[in-house]
């Protein structure tokens, strides 16, 4: 997966955190390590001087993600689980 699609399909995850579950429940292992590596990336910083409303989004969204317990996701297992 390139890492451009990687980073889209992380930013749908984490504007609609319900779906990390049904991604769960579907075996989707690649999507959810491309999610679990964006968020511990976490936002580039020159993004809050080039756009700081999405910035401001995306942090916001990272923070939601492991306050919802998003840092139990092993990506090391997860990207067994694809096949990487």
């Amino acid at each position: 997966m390139a890492a451009r699609e990687e980073e889209l399909i992380a930013r749908a995850l984490l504007a609609e955190p319900e779906k990390v579950g049904v991604y769960f429940r579907e075996k989707r292992w690649a999507e959810l390590a491309a999610l679990v590596r964006f968020a511990r990336r976490d936002v580039p910083v020159e993004l809050a001087q080039t756009d700081p409303a999405l910035y401001r989004q995306l942090r916001d969204q990272i923070t939601r993600f492991f306050l919802r317990g998003g840092d139990v996701f092993s990506l090391k297992k997860l990207e067994t689980l694809a096949g990487r």
